[in-house]
């Protein structure tokens, strides 16, 4: 899969609240969406392209409402930007391989590196079992 779809092939391939999150930059309610309080170990991939993103071994409780990690998977998993909307400044973590938007990431996480992903949970499909390893590289 590629960013370089469409809005239309985007539309028959995620659900709403999916194609709002991850190509409208959008966001769902705090403890609303899949997985804020999900305490399973596994893999959680991009919903629009399946790239593996983040780990159960890396999530935490933020009490945001929202799955947060304290690092991507692999560095080259994710991308960031600048987004000043809503009158805020905040840096955006988009998906590297489709482009979809995950959600942010704060510099007030927990040691060792004091940040925190906090991701929609539209944005993401979650794989049960053992954890994706940090150098895994498979879609």
């Amino acid at each position: 899969m590629s960013g370089k779809r469409t809005d239309r092939e985007w539309r028959a391939i995620l659900t709403p609240m999916e194609f709002h999150v991850l190509r409208e930059r959008g966001t769902e309610r705090a403890f609303t969406g899949p997985f804020w309080d999900n305490h399973e170990p596994g893999t959680y991939r991009c919903a629009a392209c399946q790239t593996p993103l983040f780990t159960s071994s890396t999530k935490y409780d933020s009490g945001c409402g929202w799955p947060s990690f304290t690092e991507a998977l692999r560095s080259d998993a994710v991308t960031e930007r600048m987004d000043r909307s809503h009158g805020m400044v905040r840096t955006e973590v988009i998906c590297r391989h489709c482009e979809g938007h995950l959600g942010h990431v704060f510099d007030d996480g927990p040691p060792p590196n004091g940040l925190r992903y906090c991701i929609n949970g539209a944005a993401l499909k979650f794989e049960p079992g053992t954890p994706a390893s940090q150098d895994s590289g498979t879609r």
